[in-house]
């Protein structure tokens, strides 16, 4: 990846933690990396853990950041979360903890100069 599409999804990350975390939730892990790729947060919920898909975009020009989820993204998205909660959370919060995936879609540009963040809960379903 290009050293600009990391800066941007470093920006649009902490964009999207901030973001949650004004929304009450509580983040526990960022870029947590597996066999099955990464998930850029885990936040805590009330009682759900919440796996997170951060998509940043500068403009809407070649679609809007949820549309570039792929079938084969979100199945990755499922597996990595299944990693996750058998390697990290059975140890801290025991092994029926409820979950989901959501994605913020942070699109930088809206006219205005302020960012437009989305969070869509439940967006991918295992």
């Amino acid at each position: 990846m290009t050293t600009a599409r990391v800066k941007l999804g470093k920006r649009g990350e902490a964009l999207a933690s901030g973001f949650l975390r004004d929304a009450g939730c509580g983040i526990l892990d960022s870029n947590y990396r597996c066999p099955w790729g990464e998930i850029d947060l885990v936040a805590r919920d009330g009682e759900e853990l919440a796996f997170v898909e951060v998509r940043t975009r500068r403009t809407a020009t070649f679609g809007t950041p949820w549309e570039s989820v792929t079938r084969r993204k979100a199945d990755h998205l499922v597996a990595a979360a299944q990693h996750y909660l058998q390697n990290r959370v059975s140890e801290n919060y025991g092994e029926d903890v409820p979950w989901r995936i959501d994605l913020v879609s942070v699109l930088l540009t809206d006219g205005a100069g302020y960012p437009r963040i989305d969070h869509i809960k439940y967006a991918v379903q295992g």
